[in-house]
């Protein structure tokens, strides 16, 4: 047999590796120019709708007050918790066989935050009454109580991840990077890299994990919940389980969030994946919405026992009127039972690639759930006499939603290029790809 030469080898795979960089390059510019269009499209479709056209470009009405909106502000909410909750099994618990995860999944919380808060600030139209909430803080007042939470929130993300990276940063700062002095000014003076500092910062990281847990579960997430939970008027919202759903809900969509950005982002690059960790988050997500199932049976199970008639006109709404296709294909198809039967079969269970599916579906799906969440139990009259509402997001609503969203992966794209988020790693014998 021929051996082949050397050079021949070595000149193969530099083709390769050359064609390789410039086929990541194209996808990127398609990435980058895809995300800007539709970004521009939304700010446009913003100026031209809502801030010159007012409310009168959305379908919302004193009948129908919450819509896409306030849906896509507990949605991204959700996505910033779990993500949160989930980077907290590194730092919090030292669970060290997430770590390739950890700071993404902080990224993706802050930047879920700040998409989250931006699309609740077009809803509420006056976001600098935000600042009563602080100077006049009312104690009993539920939304008080959130800003004040959603505030802190921030700060511990950033905060938290900065300390996670700050050892990189100081890497950067003192390698030939273009951006040197960028990272340097990010270290603020900081230059130890030394074992004992490396421990400090993730003792530091622990206290703030933990810390964090509470916040997220009972300020960020259970709070929003409680707002929804609180609303008297309305039997299907108003129930002590109602908080519970939405952190069971924010668990599935930030755990799902986290695989296909891991699994996403190695596909592209033609990296292995972490086959141990990816399947180990799979049973964390099948668990998680195993639990949420249980908890939304329970909840339309004893609203239908209840035989309310605002409840049960509820229920029909959302599962049996013109709206009934977001509940039986996004909330109960492509958000629970699809995912749960692609995570259960021994098949699809183990593959990589059908992991990734089910994160995806499951994301996808969490929007319908959001928005049974916010618009059937408004359409329904809080009682006999008054009129029923109708609510259809405006084409306005749409494009400027898709607008925000391309925003939130614009700001998480910037994220990932200019920081230290990526931890890609592979360990021998563990990764590959299915």
């Amino acid at each position: 047999m021929h051996q082949i030469p050397v050079s021949y080898q070595r000149h193969s795979s530099q083709k390769h590796s050359s064609a390789r960089q410039t086929n990541l390059k194209k996808i990127e510019k398609i990435w980058w120019a895809s995300l800007l269009l539709v970004f521009i499209l939304g700010m446009v479709s913003l100026v031209k709708g809502y801030l010159l056209e007012g409310m009168t470009s959305t379908n919302l009405s004193n009948v129908v007050p919450w819509g896409e909106w306030v849906a896509f502000y507990i949605y991204f909410i959700g996505m910033s918790a779990g993500s949160f909750l989930l980077s907290t099994l590194v730092y919090g618990f030292g669970m060290h066989q997430y770590e390739r995860i950890g700071r993404s999944a902080l990224l993706s919380a802050i930047v879920c935050m700040i998409t989250a808060i931006t699309f609740i600030f077009l809803d509420i139209g006056r976001p600098d009454h935000i600042f009563n909430s602080i100077i006049y803080w009312n104690v009993t007042s539920t939304m008080a109580w959130e800003i004040h939470f959603y505030i802190l929130y921030i700060a511990l993300l950033v905060v938290e991840l900065y300390f996670s990276m700050r050892v990189d940063l100081v890497r950067l700062a003192n390698s030939p990077t273009r951006f040197a002095k960028f990272y340097g000014f990010l270290t603020f003076g900081y230059r130890n890299i030394s074992d004992e500092a490396l421990q400090r910062d993730r003792k530091l990281l622990q206290i703030l994990g933990i810390i964090g847990i509470p916040l997220a579960i009972f300020g960020v997430h259970g709070g929003t919940g409680s707002i929804f939970a609180v609303a008297k008027a309305r039997p299907f919202l108003n129930t002590g389980l109602f908080p519970v759903i939405f952190i069971l809900s924010a668990l599935v969509s930030g755990t799902a969030l986290s695989i296909a950005i891991y699994v996403a982002k190695n596909k592209v690059l033609k990296r292995p994946s972490d086959v141990t960790m990816v399947r180990s988050l799979g049973s964390l997500l099948v668990m998680f919405l195993s639990i949420e199932l249980a908890l939304e049976w329970y909840e339309f199970l004893i609203g239908w026992y209840g035989v309310k008639p605002e409840e049960l006109a509820t229920i029909s709404t959302m599962a049996g009127s013109s709206w009934a296709w977001t509940f039986w294909l996004f909330q109960m198809g492509l958000a629970m039972f699809v995912p749960l039967i692609l995570l259960f079969l021994p098949k699809t269970r183990k593959s990589i690639t059908w992991i990734f599916v089910a994160s995806i579906l499951t994301i996808i799906g969490v929007v319908g759930v959001r928005f049974n969440m916010v618009v059937p139990m408004l359409i329904v009259p809080v009682m006999n006499g008054l009129p029923g509402g109708n609510y259809y997001p405006t084409v306005s609503e749409w494009i400027t939603s898709f607008g925000l969203i391309a925003m939130c992966f614009l700001l998480y794209t910037i994220g990932e290029k200019l920081l230290p988020i990526d931890q890609y790693e592979v360990v021998r014998g563990e990764a590959n790809d299915d």
